[in-house]
């Protein structure tokens, strides 16, 4: 099997393989190096998102795509001030383009001519003469795209692109995720014309992501986006990012209606709710709800699998019709307050604790470690992921609260992160108190002895935990550390957390 698997007789497993290297450029280019078989698989995957890669030097395959052209588009590139010496390629590169980002593609193209000889260096200005050029090579070059970021800068989108959009219409056909960054001094013209171009050959977006929102753009652009929007077949994931806290949407939001049956996930941010949300309680299978810095949230109704709420400052009365709504249904809750308390703590506790307990995944900040508190935590039987930010301090016989927080951790829980939190300091009290099976602990230091021993102490008794994530400090003696690895893996932070 092995035999046939290197001589290319079993593509599909080959190319199932090479898939799942799709961002280790290098590992991919060795791949390409092992037979002609190999490199046939390697290189499409290899090319699909070029302009991903961050090395400064990897913007030099943009020379790549030149070879594929005629003597008249060189006299072209010639004219912008290059002399390309163009040399015969063994595949059509730009036919393998998959994710295009706009943005990414920019920046490229003037990395790519910091390195061209001096004599031959564009004027600024051409930059965006090649970004067109390059954009309208991928078009023309049968290049069928999945992910589209399309950055709206201040430069025009040249018409010929929008004639060879026409004559290829497979390079929106097989479109799955759209990012629409629209900026206040964008050419209006040249953006309503590319969106109404994918209103009409984009049909399969499952994820549409609006950002730089303004409420002002005009009824032509307004008009596109929603024809977007009806023309789906099936999405699943809206993303609305405003500028300003835009108050009106001119019939977007209105617009999901359409996706009623299909829509599951909705992210809202830096905006100033009205009543058109109001239709996303039509949405059937809307399940994730996350929201950034917005007001007005008590207009959103809907019942919940998850819900995500990062503001400034989080107010109880605001959510507690949404949590009853969403009752038992509802199993991750993040609530992340960045700026003050969450106000009406009681009112929040009480509405979890007598409407939610099905709640498996709980992020919450700035909370007192209260009575109160502890019966909500208490109550949750199925919890399995619990992190605590922001408790500064705990009043009134710490040790005491923390042993009685301890102990009535449930024992499903297997996920604690106390970074940011007091409670650090008192893990090993924690430790020697906890009956839950814990295989996950993110704290913001470790560095001395009385943690170290009851962290083993609790790994002897529990035979549970796998990995500590350090954010801060680990700093202990080298022998203790030994010691302490016997049972337990120090990784970054980063490397383990979970995100709702």
């Amino acid at each position: 099997m092995a035999s046939k698997m290197f001589m290319g007789d079993m593509p599909e497993l080959m190319e199932n393989i090479l898939n799942n290297l799709n961002n280790e450029i290098y590992s991919l280019y060795s791949c390409a190096l092992v037979s002609r078989h190999w490199c046939k698989m390697s290189i499409p995957i290899l090319w699909q998102n070029p302009f991903s890669f961050d090395h400064d030097h990897n913007s030099l395959f943009i020379s790549q795509y030149f070879s594929s052209l005629d003597e008249n588009e060189r006299l072209v590139l010639k004219d912008y001030g290059m002399n390309i010496q163009v040399t015969n390629a063994l595949f059509n590169y730009a036919r393998f383009l998959k994710v295009l980002n706009i943005l990414n593609l920019e920046k490229k193209v003037k990395k790519w001519i910091d390195f061209q000889p001096a004599n031959s260096k564009p004027y600024t200005s051409s930059i965006y003469h090649i970004i067109n050029f390059l954009f309208k090579l991928f078009i023309e070059s049968g290049a069928t795209l999945h992910k589209l970021v399309l950055y709206f800068s201040d430069y025009e989108i040249n018409p010929e692109i929008f004639y060879s959009l026409g004559r290829n219409e497979q390079f929106f056909s097989q479109l799955q995720d759209l990012s629409l960054s629209l900026k206040p001094d964008f050419f209006i013209e040249n953006a309503t014309a590319l969106l109404k171009i994918l209103a009409k050959n984009a049909t399969k977006i499952s994820t549409l992501k609006l950002e730089n929102f303004y409420s002002y753009y005009g009824p032509q652009l307004f008009h596109a986006l929603i024809c977007i929007i009806k023309s789906q077949q099936q999405l699943r994931r809206f993303s609305l990012t405003g500028l300003e806290f835009p108050k009106e949407f001119q019939g977007i939001i209105s617009s999901l209606e359409n996706q009623k049956n299909s829509l599951q996930e909705v992210i809202i941010e830096c905006c100033e709710c009205n009543t058109e949300f109001k239709v996303l309680k039509n949405c059937k299978n809307l399940e994730i709800l996350r929201i950034n810095d917005c007001n007005n949230e008590e207009i959103l109704e809907a019942s919940l699998n998850t819900l995500e709420i990062t503001s400034y400052s989080i107010y109880a009365s605001s959510i507690v019709q949404i949590l009853k709504k969403s009752g038992t249904l509802l199993q991750r809750l993040s609530l992340v307050s960045t700026f003050n308390p969450i106000w009406e703590e009681s009112l929040l506790l009480e509405t979890l604790k007598s409407s939610c307990p099905n709640i498996t995944y709980l992020n919450i900040s700035d909370v007192g470690l209260s009575t109160q508190f502890l019966e909500f935590i208490g109550n949750l039987q199925k919890l399995q992921f619990l992190t605590l930010w922001y408790i500064y301090e705990i009043e009134n016989e710490p040790e005491i609260l923390v042993m009685q927080f301890a102990k009535l951790l449930p024992l499903t829980l297997q996920y604690l992160d106390l970074r940011y939190s007091c409670l650090s300091l008192y893990i090993d009290i924690l430790l020697k108190n906890c009956y839950a099976p814990l295989k996950y602990l993110l704290i913001d230091r470790f560095d001395d002895e009385s943690k170290a021993k009851a962290l083993i102490e609790f790994c002897l008794r529990k035979r549970s935990l796998k990995y500590v994530g350090v954010e801060e400090s680990l700093n202990l003696d080298d022998n203790i550390k030994k010691e302490v690895e016997k049972y337990v893996t120090f990784l970054s932070c980063d490397r383990i957390v979970v995100n709702c």
